[in-house]
């Protein structure tokens, strides 16, 4: 977000209904490969539009085809509508199985990708470190991370009962919940 010609557009954050961060996937191969990450969710709620708690999920895939290397990627999804964001609550989503992921727009403006925001029901932002080069033909999934759950929260619960449920108690760590709203609060307006 901080290098304005590259960042997600602020028209792109605005009209989203959930954000889910998976910071340093790592992916690595040789012909066959294999990619894995941990994130976290939160959902904006339909009338106050503030955000809800955050949910913690896994994501994890594997590919073949002409590559080699290794990488960390920060991945970033857009949700943009609620039919992609019951998608992504199924307890295992695939990206382009399940629901469209679509490449997001990026830059100062988004205006010339209109169309892709009006069909893509997620949008997918990543930026990389390290070698990786090849085309190949991956599949990702994400699923619901529970035990991650119950350490951060103390009860045992699914995604959709932390960021629609509101059944999330008090976290074992106040400061880190905390430190998520401050990171989503200056890109988009109304988070608690």
């Amino acid at each position: 977000m901080q290098a304005p010609d590259r960042a997600i557009p602020s028209s792109v954050l605005a009209k989203a209904e959930g954000i889910a961060i998976f910071p340093s996937t790592l992916r690595g191969g040789f012909i066959v490969g294999g990619h894995h990450g941990r994130g976290v969710l939160s959902v904006r709620s339909q009338d106050k539009r503030a955000w809800s708690s955050p949910a913690f999920l896994s994501l994890t895939g594997g590919s073949f085809g002409a590559q080699i290397g290794g990488q960390a990627i920060d991945i970033v999804l857009v949700i943009m509508n609620r039919r992609g964001l019951e998608y992504l609550l199924k307890n295992q989503f695939k990206i382009g199985g399940d629901a469209s992921a679509a490449v997001g727009p990026v830059g100062r403006s988004a205006e010339a990708s209109t169309d892709v925001q009006m069909r893509a029901e997620i949008l997918s932002y990543s930026r990389a470190r390290g070698l990786f080069a090849g085309l190949s033909l991956n599949g990702s999934s994400i699923r619901e991370d529970r035990d991650s759950n119950e350490a951060f929260y103390g009860q045992r619960l699914g995604t959709r009962q932390v960021v629609l449920d509101g059944e999330a108690k008090t976290p074992h760590s106040p400061e880190a919940m905390q430190a998520w709203f401050a990171a989503l609060k200056p890109h988009f307006p109304a988070v608690k």
